[in-house]
């Protein structure tokens, strides 16, 4: 049974699934990766769910303000032997309820196209492809998205 909990980017349990994450786009982004890490520092942001399963963290995600209306979602990863089960969309659907309660109108999100999974995964969750935003804008690997909550 998969439980979520609400915190900060001080939690070492995140701080550790980040640290997995960045290893994985690292290989996946191979020299690109330097670009993509300087706009995902997780002391910026306020914003954390984090999933367990049988006290075990095994996916986590994270919004940070992007605007007045809208918040950012961040750091979304599950462990590679917990994928398929479910674990991204439910912590997708609570920082979409978070940023909500938070007064927030949509979220906004930028993947990359080495990233098919997480495509695949917004597309699923209601998000639709937008014109690329901010430090994305012209750059080709890039995939953003918006959501109406």
């Amino acid at each position: 049974m998969i439980r979520t909990i609400r915190t900060s980017a001080e939690h070492p349990d995140f701080r550790e699934l980040v640290g997995k994450l960045d290893e994985e786009l690292s290989l996946r982004d191979g020299a690109e990766h330097p670009f993509y890490a300087q706009f995902n520092r997780i002391d910026l942001i306020p914003y954390v769910i984090i999933a367990y399963e049988a006290g075990r963290p095994v996916g986590c995600g994270a919004i940070k303000k992007f605007s007045d209306a809208a918040m950012e979602v961040k750091r979304m990863y599950v462990l590679p032997e917990w994928r398929g089960k479910g674990i991204a969309s439910e912590v997708l659907a609570n920082l979409e309820h978070w940023a909500k309660e938070l007064g927030y109108v949509k979220c906004v999100l930028e993947t990359g196209k080495r990233q098919p999974e997480a495509i695949e995964l917004y597309t699923r969750r209601g998000y639709a492809v937008i014109a690329n935003y901010g430090q994305y804008a012209k750059v080709p690997n890039s995939v953003c998205f918006e959501k109406f909550l």
